[in-house]
């Protein structure tokens, strides 16, 4: 490698990270990539994020917008292979045009594609875990083949899977960033937004926001609702579009559940929203009662900055974020799901005091500039020193 390519984890530069993902979809890891980001646009001496995705979309156009460094490798699909080379030539030109401390791949399926790559390129290779492994599925096989010289797990729960992938490779956890939603509404904002979506002033409203997958509990909360129909003052809305054809399926699944529970009139379905946290600060209730364990958690935490109260399922990492300062942990059963909302709706002064909780459980667990220091130590822990 010429000796202008080499790393700089000592001496005054700021260090460079190159964050590899697919880019195709729109969740958790988009959102913790857009997140960094931002978050160098507002931070002049912190380390310099640049990305590389396979494909165009949402996550790179908001890339774009904050003025990241990003560079399109190729539309990469397993299927046709030429495209993978394609692909793995692009970064192979991009990691010897550019110097970087250390690359990132965001889950299996970059750094099985991409992990050899950067290893050739003598870079050092971390993998950030998203999700819980197995170890059985054959992109989780792939990507066992380029050991990382570090796993950054998202959680606790993640982190304990690791083994049946890397299980010699060191690891830390790292609770993902979460932006802070910003200012509360304002009341005419607030009264605005909510009569929009069919909520008054009197409402309960209750807000599930995620990606249209069944896990996530849509199905599952509204069997809990329909217990709910003859307690009056409630309203729910569901937040998210479906990115593939079997979500679409799913989501007009759900649209049908609620008319078949006699809840068409209190609940709305709102699609692809690019203004959550407005959301969350015109509702009072947070509730996304997944019904396998989730990684970790974005929602819950953009659901804590915004005051709400938080009702969910005792699975996986949001055990990590919900605690009786701040929610309520339920089994992943319709009537103790129901029993657990009734109580929110009918106690004003219950979801005050857990929504005042939320905040500071939030900051403490995900605050950026935390992780973002947390970040660089963990690269400085890999990066080779420059040659003499």
């Amino acid at each position: 490698m010429p000796a202008s390519r080499e790393p700089r984890a000592s001496g005054g530069a700021p260090l460079r990270l190159l964050h590899v993902s697919s880019g195709n979809l729109y969740g958790g890891v988009e959102t913790l990539l857009r997140t960094l980001a931002l978050a160098r646009t507002e931070q002049d001496d912190g380390a310099v994020h640049a990305f590389a995705l396979c494909f165009e979309g949402r996550i790179a156009e908001e890339l774009r917008a904050a003025g990241a460094p990003l560079t399109l490798l190729g539309p990469a699909k397993v299927s046709r292979p030429w495209l993978v080379w394609e692909a793995r030539r692009s970064l192979m030109a991009l990691l010897q045009r550019e110097a970087f401390d250390a690359v990132v791949c965001h889950a299996a399926w970059p750094q099985a594609l991409f992990g050899p790559v950067v290893r050739t390129a003598g870079v050092p290779l971390i993998f950030f875990q998203h999700d819980a492994l197995s170890g059985a599925h054959w992109v989780e096989r792939w990507a066992r083949v380029t050991l990382p010289d570090l796993a950054l797990c998202n959680s606790r729960y993640t982190a304990g899977t690791l083994s049946s992938v890397y299980p010699r490779t060191p690891w830390r956890v790292l609770h993902p960033p979460v932006r802070d939603g910003g200012a509360g509404l304002t009341a005419s904002e607030r009264a605005s937004l909510r009569g929009e979506l069919g909520a008054d002033a009197a409402d309960v409203v209750i807000v599930h926001a995620s990606r249209m997958q069944e896990w996530k509990g849509q199905r599952l909360l509204l069997e809990a609702l329909g217990r709910l129909r003859q307690v009056p003052r409630w309203k729910a809305w569901f937040a998210g579009g479906s990115q593939r054809p079997e979500e679409t399926a799913y989501e007009e699944g759900l649209k049908a559940q609620a008319l078949a529970l006699g809840l068409g009139d209190r609940v709305r379905f709102l699609g692809q929203r690019s203004d959550v946290p407005r959301l969350l600060r015109a509702a009072e209730v947070h509730c996304q009662p997944n019904t396998g364990p989730e990684p970790f958690g974005l929602a819950f935490v953009e659901a804590l900055y915004a005051g709400l109260p938080v009702v969910t399922t005792a699975l996986g990492g949001p055990l990590e974020i919900i605690d009786a300062s701040c929610g309520v942990l339920v089994p992943p059963k319709p009537e103790a799901l129901a029993l657990a909302l009734r109580g929110l709706i009918e106690n004003e002064s219950a979801r005050r005091t857990l929504g005042g909780g939320g905040p500071s459980r939030a900051k403490a667990l995900s605050s950026p500039a935390v992780f973002l220091g947390a970040l660089e130590d963990a690269v400085r822990s890999v990066a080779r020193e420059p040659a003499a």
